[in-house]
């Protein structure tokens, strides 16, 4: 902003903002106003915030281009996979949007890239300006870009690895938990299923979780934590999270190619402090 010349003018409180705020910020020298998506963070409790409507409205009365950063790029309908209240591209745009930014990775499922769609003339403009050249991406990224945007052209969601792991049902990770829990229960440790959600994560969707089952591990000769230590030191390093002194796992965000190497870590991890070789 600062090398564009921009002046940014912040309007409404931290957690209340309301469309006569935008309105009375406006003056001769507004150029465009912005509308940030709190895609890092959630605020409860006593807030307001205008709608993408509201805005929309106030743009066309003043002249203005309207732009929405959504942070994360959803190009497919989360309601399906009972996601709710998470704005996705499409919306953004068919409600009057002129312009959208978001990533290429968190919800859209590619790789880490900045997307720009909207209205035709704006996004020309903005291309002939000198950072777009300086701050492109490389031909890598815009391949693994293009497979991931066919994807979604084809509808094979199951194509996009972050969609595929939205959309597992819990009774499939729970079939999935059942079986690695009889191969681990034997080894020095004690494996329990316990209820537990997925939480989608910051920088997409703060607030939204999944319903699922999680593997809680419990090691008899290690803490969860020195459990949780050694797993990290695995090649390839195993990342677990540990609660009430036992360490939880999520098969949804394991593959299921990735289990055998999840069991032998495990095994390995726990074996080793026991004497067992």
């Amino acid at each position: 902003m600062s090398k564009s010349g921009a002046i940014l003018r912040e309007v409404g409180t931290t957690n209340r903002t309301r469309i006569g705020d935008y309105e009375r910020a406006i003056n001769e020298g507004t150029r465009l106003l912005l509308r940030v998506h709190r895609s890092n963070f959630e605020i409860s409790g006593f807030t307001e915030q205008p709608t993408l409507a509201e805005m929309v409205a106030i743009a066309q009365k003043h002249n203005l281009p309207l732009m929405e950063d959504l942070g994360s790029g959803a190009l497919f309908d989360l309601r399906a996979v009972g996601i709710n209240n998470e704005p996705g591209v499409l919306d953004s745009l068919c409600a009057g949007a002129h312009l959208v930014t978001y990533s290429g990775d968190k919800l859209l499922g590619g790789p880490q890239a900045g997307l720009i769609s909207g209205r035709e003339d704006l996004v020309r403009k903005m291309r002939s300006n000198s950072l777009f050249r300086a701050m492109r991406v490389d031909k890598l990224t815009y391949a693994a870009l293009e497979a991931t945007l066919l994807a979604y052209v084809k509808r094979d969601y199951e194509a996009i690895p972050t969609l595929r792991m939205i959309a597992l049902s819990k009774s499939a990770i729970a079939r999935r938990a059942e079986a690695l829990k009889t191969k681990l229960n034997s080894h020095q440790l004690r494996v329990e299923l316990i209820d537990g959600e997925s939480l989608i994560g910051g920088g997409s969707a703060p607030s939204s979780t999944l319903p699922t089952t999680l593997l809680a591990l419990t090691c008899y000769s290690l803490s969860a934590n020195e459990l949780a230590e050694r797993l990290r030191t695995c090649d390839p390093p195993v990342i677990a999270r540990v609660e009430e002194e036992q360490v939880l796992f999520d098969l949804r965000t394991v593959f299921p190619e990735q289990e055998s190497s999840l069991l032998q870590a495990l095994i390995d991890s726990c074996s080793s402090w026991t004497g067992e070789e």
